[in-house]
């Protein structure tokens, strides 16, 4: 059996902790004791502001995702020639096979795509160079009409039109 004087002694070597913990100058225990609940009762509130905190900002961050979801992003195509080179950028709503009916459009015209960059996070966004593949001149409008009817073929054309002519 554990005596009196071992629990006590323990007992002081664990108060001996508290003070470090609890910045408290104070020697007696229940001063001591009562400083450490206070400052556990404070981390509890602020742990509880915090999670409310985190809850209102996942809130505001679902509003955000759902209200991108519902944007209807203009059709956007922007044709610069650069020397020899156009730059091309696009940007409309996402859709199915946007990029493979901008890059036949590309092919239709004989341009080459030197460098691209895609992004269909949100709504379909490029910026693409291209070049032509041989020395013919090539107009910025008909590359703008090109894109443009790419952007507003519906999905799965490009598979319609493979289909009639292999007789699928």
């Amino acid at each position: 059996m554990v005596t009196k004087l071992q629990r006590r002694t323990a007992s002081r070597r664990k108060l001996q902790f508290l003070p470090t913990l609890s910045n408290t100058k104070s020697v007696k225990r229940s001063s001591i004791v009562l400083n450490v609940l206070l400052q556990c009762h404070k981390l509890k509130v602020r742990l509880e502001e915090i999670h409310r905190e985190y809850q209102n900002l996942m809130t505001i961050r679902n509003q955000y995702f759902t209200l991108l979801k519902h944007i209807q992003v203009s059709k956007e195509v922007k044709v610069e020639k650069v020397g020899e080179e156009f730059v091309v950028k696009v940007s409309c709503n996402k859709g199915r096979d946007k990029l493979i009916s901008i890059l036949e459009a590309f092919e239709e015209l004989g341009l080459n795509v030197v460098r691209a960059r895609v992004n269909c996070s949100h709504f379909f966004a490029m910026e693409a160079i291209a070049v032509a593949q041989d020395q013919k001149t090539t107009d910025i409008n008909d590359v703008t009409q090109a894109i443009l009817m790419a952007i507003e073929k519906q999905g799965g054309d490009h598979i319609k039109d493979f289909c009639q002519v292999s007789k699928c």
